[in-house]
């Protein structure tokens, strides 16, 4: 016998949160599926709340900070809620819809007990969508992986660094400090 997963759509998916379904349960929608979110531990919620206002602090009004907000990916059937997204200023479009893919400028996630869904699935589902950086906070390990230029749902390009600066692909002018992300 086969089984086979039901797959829910995006708005399946909506419709769920319209009508209180999935109230009170930290899920996100990930190729069609409802995935549990592991709660976040004190050093993980503290250290991508400072690492937001660092880059609010650096990037000023080019760019959005969503902290823990969805992502539409419809390629997919894909809502993540990434730990930080990195999107165009739209302030009036998002109080009508979550930004996509061509609205991202890069997204990060910070990885304790999440890395393997982390450095898989969610890289893979934003690979797919076309997001053109993704970074993983690697708590453990105290590094940074950084995955750039998405061909074929994967990523071509990974770098690991645990110190020195980072420029984002979107911003040249900007230079990320790789210890302020996770000290």
């Amino acid at each position: 016998m086969t089984v086979t997963t039901a797959k829910w759509t995006l708005d399946d998916y909506h419709r769920m949160i319209e009508v209180g379904i999935l109230s009170g349960r930290q899920v996100e929608l990930l190729n069609g599926e409802i995935v549990q979110m592991p709660p976040q531990g004190p050093e993980h919620a503290q250290l991508s709340t400072d690492a937001a206002d660092y880059l609010r602090s650096l990037l000023g009004e080019k760019a959005l900070i969503r902290d823990a907000k969805p992502l539409t990916i419809p390629e997919t059937n894909s809502e993540p809620e990434p730990d930080l997204a990195i999107v165009q200023p739209l302030r009036q479009v998002y109080r009508t819809r979550h930004p996509y893919p061509e609205n991202v400028f890069w997204v990060i996630e910070y990885a304790n007990t999440s890395l393997s869904k982390d450095l898989d699935t969610k890289r893979k589902a934003y690979a797919s969508a076309g997001i053109k950086e993704y970074w993983v906070v690697d708590l453990k390990n105290r590094l940074i992986k950084v995955f750039r230029n998405p061909v074929d749902g994967d990523y071509l390009e990974e770098i690991t660094l645990t110190d020195g600066k980072i420029t984002p692909i979107a911003f040249e002018e900007i230079k990320v400090s790789v210890r302020k992300l996770f000290n």
